[in-house]
């Protein structure tokens, strides 16, 4: 990696242009803004000053010129405030170039050209002023996907003119920090597996961090592909799927600038808040800020307006540490999320308007403006396609339209409260209170359930839903059920925005899950990632991915499987395997480590030295990220009790969503998708983990870790170690 004087001279120089021209360009950008600012603050002064009798007269003959004058203020400060966070946006790109402007350069020849073109890369573009020179080439650009796919020699790259040929004589990438070149170095295959070996052996963050200059070949190919509807990625632990699929969605909004599609037009859907919050900091770090972030559980929470809901942490956290009920809460999960299920929501719904529904006569005036059987007429015989809420919806209108059409007078807004607040008798739908009639009914249950594969279990299920259904909180398998019995309802447009969605731990959701993500999502493409290894209360398989196309009504899909993982150490890795499955194909990308070992103790004070000793010793290694596992959140409450004054640590709950830095105790599915330094399975004794679900929990703890693991217990160590 050493580099030729003379190439290192030109390096520096063509670094120094770099740097002088984001300079030159942030400190117009910062005088813009400055007069920007001046701009906003000086038109919010003459609107007060000029709206300000308009306003006292807002309820004379004039308000309405009042407010068309003040839309216009307020549209003309929207317009400069929009600017303002533009050019704020550029200067923390210009700052963030100036430390490090390119990552790599790659040499190109054009087909046709005499001499090849420097082609520098970074994390954002930089142009030449009052030009259309590309001084920088955006990392998502099409000629920067020469650099991630191909080694010296022929090479092309798909442009919207077309495919453009070439040859590529050189790939170098670089080492900027601070406005200063640390090294360069030519890259080959080997070269390009030193430099990457050497970034992943590197301590974590406690937050995901984009990786532009390491990405693959294999990876690259997701991130720009732009042919499928719903791209699905079934990747192994350390696969680094997340990151890429935060990369994707970076790549297509920069693609969105032709197409018109930005920020607010992707969702990301993260599968708890403390997840949501690690990936957080990857796509501001691209560049790309404002993209709309939300878990699924309040996604559901949004539709069941004022009900608690059960996450779905809490909901494994008493499937872990309830026994008794462990059986029966799987099972209503399972059948309230099937295909099954959705059949019988979906022939009650048919049902409502026949037998549920208590339709009245409407009278204004002591005269009928429409009977019962007539409204009710109307419902049924209206379009399938319509949701029956939207249905009755509808019917408000067209009662009120009779009304004004029979009667020529204006309705009084007391009259029409009256009115409304009968009918609303029969137009409105508590979803909570129809959906516990399908377990509280049991005979009308299975009368819509004729001809459907019930589960031998199904009266204990009915049973037990009966029985939850009337307390304060909705379980996670209610809610789920009820969310979607809402939409089918009532439809929904809150997304209608919405063009592309990344999905997160495809392997957790059911069914009825994709379902309502069709509902919701319905004019989107996906991103779909997950693991099928790293499931919890269910088993899953590749058919998962042969399903999810069909539910979401994607012609054009694709399955990309990623089996390399770029976490773990050779050594953590192979301990790992031993838990899943042994058809299950991983390969590792090859960085050695200290084997895991398991340490067992006799005594509680035995097992506390133990582990104290370990966390020091990862302490001088100087590891941010030192996890401790519990099985569950119980365990983890405990052993935080234990230590937390004996040592610095942080207790990692549902309720609290801390940084991922330094010491902390956190339950093993709260640890899905994460990554630390060191891993410490603090209770790996038989009592905790003897079951095949408990094999699938040991897989997810070991894979956290990148660079050491080992596991600890008191008393008899478990059967599956």
């Amino acid at each position: 990696m050493e580099n030729n004087q003379s190439d290192l001279a030109y390096e520096n120089q063509r670094l120094e242009q770099a740097v002088t021209l984001a300079e030159s360009q942030l400190d117009k950008a910062k005088r813009a803004n400055e007069n920007n600012k001046e701009a906003i603050l000086a038109a919010k002064k003459e609107m007060r000053e000029n709206t300000q009798h308009s306003l006292s007269n807002l309820w004379s003959n004039e308000s309405f010129e009042s407010l068309v004058a003040m839309a216009q203020y307020t549209s003309q400060i929207n317009y400069k405030i929009e600017s303002f966070e533009a050019t704020q946006s550029k200067i923390t790109s210009l700052e963030n170039s100036i430390k490090s402007p390119y990552f790599a350069r790659i040499d190109f020849k054009f087909d046709g050209e005499n001499e090849p073109e420097k082609i520098y890369i970074g994390r954002t573009s930089l142009m030449k002023d009052n030009s259309y020179e590309i001084f920088v080439y955006d990392w998502r650009s099409p000629i920067a996907g020469v650099f991630y796919r191909f080694v010296p020699g022929r090479a092309f790259y798909d442009a919207p003119d077309g495919k453009i040929e070439g040859e590529v004589s050189l790939k170098r990438q670089y080492e900027i920090k601070n406005s200063k070149l640390d090294y360069f170095f030519d890259a080959d295959i080997e070269i390009i597996d030193e430099f990457l070996r050497k970034l992943l052996s590197q301590n974590t963050s406690s937050k995901m961090k984009a990786i532009v200059e390491t990405i693959q070949k294999e990876q690259d190919i997701i991130i720009r592909d732009m042919e499928n509807d719903l791209m699905m990625v079934q990747g192994v632990a350390g696969s680094g799927k997340t990151s890429i699929a935060l990369h994707r969605a970076a790549y297509l909004m920069y693609q969105g600038l032709s197409s018109k599609l930005s920020a607010n037009n992707i969702m990301i859907i993260s599968p708890n808040t403390l997840f949501e919050r690690y990936i957080s900091n990857v796509l501001p770090e691209l560049g790309e800020n404002n993209v709309i972030s939300v878990v699924f559980e309040d996604i559901i929470s949004e539709i069941l307006k004022n009900e608690h809901i059960q996450t779905k942490n809490q909901f494994l956290e008493n499937l872990i540490t309830s026994p008794k009920y462990s059986a029966i809460m799987k099972s209503c999960l399972e059948f309230k999320t099937s295909k099954i299920f959705i059949e019988i929501l979906s022939r009650f719904i048919h049902d409502m308007p026949y037998k549920w529904i208590e339709f009245d006569d409407v009278f204004y005036e002591n005269n009928c403006i429409a009977t019962k059987d007539e409204l009710k007429k109307k419902i049924i015989s209206g379009r399938k396609a319509t949701p029956l809420g939207v249905k009755l919806k509808m019917l408000e209108d067209y009662i009120f339209e009779q009304i004004a059409e029979h009667y020529n007078k204006r309705i009084t807004k007391t009259e029409k409260f009256l009115i409304l607040k009968e009918i609303m008798k029969f137009t409105q739908i508590n979803i909570k209170t129809f959906y516990r009639m399908l377990f509280s009914d049991k005979e009308y249950f299975y009368s819509l359930a004729v001809g459907l594969n019930l589960p031998d279990c199904i009266e204990d299920i009915l049973k037990f839903s009966a029985e939850n259904l009337y307390g304060d909180n909705l379980y996670y398998d209610d809610a789920s059920a009820m969310a979607f019995f809402s939409l089918k309802l009532n439809g929904n447009t809150d997304y209608r925005n919405i063009k592309q969605v990344v999905i997160d731990e495809a392997q957790d959701y059911y069914y009825l899950h994709y379902e309502m993500y069709n509902l919701l999502f319905s004019n989107s493409k996906y991103t779909i990632l997950g693991d099928i290894n790293q499931t919890l209360e269910k088993r899953e398989d590749l058919t998962l991915y042969e399903q999810i196309p069909k539910i979401l009504k994607k012609k054009k899909s694709t399955l990309i499987k990623m089996d390399k993982s770029f976490r773990c150490t050779n050594e953590i890795l192979e301990y790992s395997s031993k838990f899943i499955p042994q058809n299950s194909e991983i390969k590792n990308f090859n960085r050695t480590g200290d084997i895991p070992k398991v340490y067992s103790a006799t005594h509680a004070s035995a097992l506390e030295n133990m582990i104290i000793s370990e966390i020091k010793f990862c302490l001088e290694k100087n590891y941010n990220s030192i996890g401790l596992i519990c099985k569950t959140e119980k365990n983890a409450r405990a052993l935080y009790e234990h230590f937390k004054k004996q040592i610095d640590l942080q207790l990692i709950t549902n309720e609290n969503t801390a940084d991922l830095s330094g010491v902390f105790i956190i339950p093993v599915y709260m640890s899905k998708g994460l990554e630390f330094d060191a891993v410490l399975i603090c209770d790996s004794d038989d009592e905790n983990y003897k079951s095949e679900d408990d094999k699938k929990l040991l897989y997810i703890a070991c894979t956290r870790a990148l660079h050491r693991l080992n596991l600890f217990c008191e008393g008899k160590t478990s059967r599956l170690l």
